[in-house]
């Protein structure tokens, strides 16, 4: 088994466990809320395997709950930011030096800022809870890709068949879509897949900080936050389990990254 044929392995395992676990949660949201304090503060057991907290949930529901809404939550904001980097990204190289200039003075000003200040910021600003959360996280993590497909534009700008379409009067709107899109897509959808760990990590980070999601919804950052409480009195499940879930979930998002990354580069047929 060659190299290419490991990594479409480990990005199939990768996608087909994620989507369980966001599938499972959303089934698993009614469950996750259920209080029953004949059975709180259980430690974990067969029935319980993450145990319950003080209030008698099941820690297993309310952690599958919160993964599945980090994961549909990093989706759509990765999403958002992601074709807004291809966006900027062609305009930058292809509008000209004074849109090159404003939208190179745009992402240095982004990655200027503190990255999770500003993901504060803006999801203050935008109200907190779960639509402050996707715009904080869609507008902050677009620069590094937009600089990327930048740069690659670029290049193809040089590119002799390129040059020949401009001549033959196609529009740059045209070159950009018929002629350098099919060659950013693989760039684009690495970029993409590699954008869903952080996201999800910023979207846990400000909710545990209490400036994401309210505290009535069962993610991630909630439960963390909540545990902390809990864990002076010897209550170590309440973190334990959501945390070791968590950094699975953002390890299996870099995973797939970067076996896709190795799918769709060329020179990897030879490996």
């Amino acid at each position: 088994m060659n190299q290419r044929q490991k990594a479409k392995i480990l990005f199939a395992f990768s996608a087909a466990f994620l989507i369980a676990v966001a599938v499972a949660g959303v089934f698993c949201h009614d469950a996750a809320m259920v209080t029953d304090f004949s059975r709180k503060n259980l430690a974990p057991c067969l029935k319980y395997p993450f145990g319950t907290d003080w209030l008698g949930r099941n820690m297993f529901y309310r952690t599958l709950t919160g993964l599945s809404m980090s994961i549909l939550i990093g989706v759509c904001a990765a999403g958002v930011s992601a074709v807004m980097a291809l966006i900027l990204g062609i305009a930058a190289a292809t509008l000209g030096k004074k849109a090159d200039s404003v939208i190179s003075f745009l992402i240095d000003l982004v990655m200027g800022i503190p990255h999770i200040l500003l993901l504060i910021l803006i999801s203050y600003a935008m109200g907190k809870g779960l639509k402050g959360v996707i715009v904080g996280v869609a507008l902050t993590h677009w620069t590094s890709l937009a600089r990327l497909i930048r740069a690659e534009v670029m290049q193809l700008k040089e590119s002799e068949y390129i040059q020949i379409a401009a001549k033959l009067g196609h529009s740059k709107l045209e070159i950009a879509v018929k002629h350098m899109l099919p060659h950013l897509l693989p760039q684009f959808l690495v970029g993409l897949v590699l954008m869903f760990p952080h996201a999800i990590l910023h979207e846990s980070s400000i909710t545990f900080l209490g400036f994401g999601l309210s505290s009535e919804q069962p993610a991630i950052g909630v439960i963390l936050s909540e545990s902390m409480t809990y864990l002076i009195m010897g209550k170590w499940w309440l973190a334990l389990f959501p945390g070791l879930a968590l950094v699975l979930t953002v390890g299996l998002f870099d995973l797939g990254g970067n076996a896709l990354r190795r799918i769709l580069d060329p020179n990897s047929v030879h490996e």
